[in-house]
């Protein structure tokens, strides 16, 4: 057995002490967008520097604890905070959660995140359904030898986002009135945020919003055969001419503000599973 499957194995075992059900989803969240694990029935929170061979994260917004529960009366873990390569950890550190959400017996994962708006028709406060991505991160998860036990050598990722939960979401956000973008997320280490140049070359070459995180999970996710189903918040619009300047406050406070929205269109997709 690998390292790494030794890893998920312990962590996968540890959590399983905690719960005797089998989750059907995992739930990433991301900066400013932890509120969701308050619609979490029945709540078990055990913080990640308990489970074994976990990291802990180390960005403001991101609170640092797994959470095993009830949403719309389906079995999910939930990752209040995530983790990500410009804090230091390697690719395989933080995907590591997704191995052992996929361990513990996942069918589909849903990830949130705060991103930048490259796409003229945007808003701060919008949402944006992830349709395709474009890597441009710097080491790659699968990077090094490859165990066929939990996964191919050469994942097709033809089709990383799943077409049916992105067609529920549709139909699920138009019965609530909330409206909906989808478009292509660009994938970078960070933790700067852009430049303007930087913008308009991801804008260019095909992208509609630009985040730190992700990316990783999802490969990984195809990796493990996963389906997933990912919503960015739209909290800057970094491609206009006028003055921009952006904090991380303020990326927080507008992904707090359109939460209720995310957590509407998760919780009624994880209750079709």
């Amino acid at each position: 057995m690998s390292e790494l499957k030794d890893q998920i194995k312990a962590a996968s075992e540890y959590i399983s002490k905690f719960w005797e059900e089998q989750p059907v989803a995992g739930v990433i969240l991301g900066s400013g967008l932890g509120g969701l694990v308050e619609d979490i029935e029945d709540p078990i929170e055990i913080p990640y520097k308990d489970i074994p061979h976990f990291p802990v994260s180390t960005v403001e917004g991101h609170s640092g604890k797994l959470i095993l529960g009830f949403m719309n009366d389906k079995p999910i873990v939930a990752m209040a905070g995530r983790f990500h390569y410009y804090e230091g950890f390697s690719m395989k550190q933080v995907t590591f959660p997704v191995r052992v959400m996929n361990a513990l017996g996942i069918k589909a994962l849903f990830i949130s995140n705060a991103a930048g708006g490259m796409n003229p028709d945007f808003s701060v406060g919008d949402l944006m359904i992830i349709r395709d991505h474009i890597n441009l991160q710097p080491e790659h998860p699968l990077r090094g030898p490859n165990d066929n036990s939990l996964g191919p050598r050469f994942p097709d990722m033809s089709e990383p986002y799943n077409k049916d939960l992105i067609y529920r979401a549709v139909e699920i956000a138009a019965m609530n009135q909330i409206d909906l973008h989808s478009g292509v997320y660009v994938g970078v280490q960070g933790p700067t945020f852009e430049t303007r140049a930087e913008y308009k070359y991801m804008h260019i070459i095909g992208g509609d919003a630009v985040g730190m995180s992700t990316v990783p999970e999802v490969i990984v996710a195809a990796h493990c055969g996963l389906k997933v189903f990912a919503m960015s918040v739209i909290t800057d619009i970094g491609i206009r001419e006028e003055e921009n300047t952006i904090t991380h406050e303020e990326v927080l406070e507008a992904a707090h503000a359109a939460e209720p929205k995310l957590t509407l269109i998760f919780s009624e997709l994880i209750g079709q599973l």
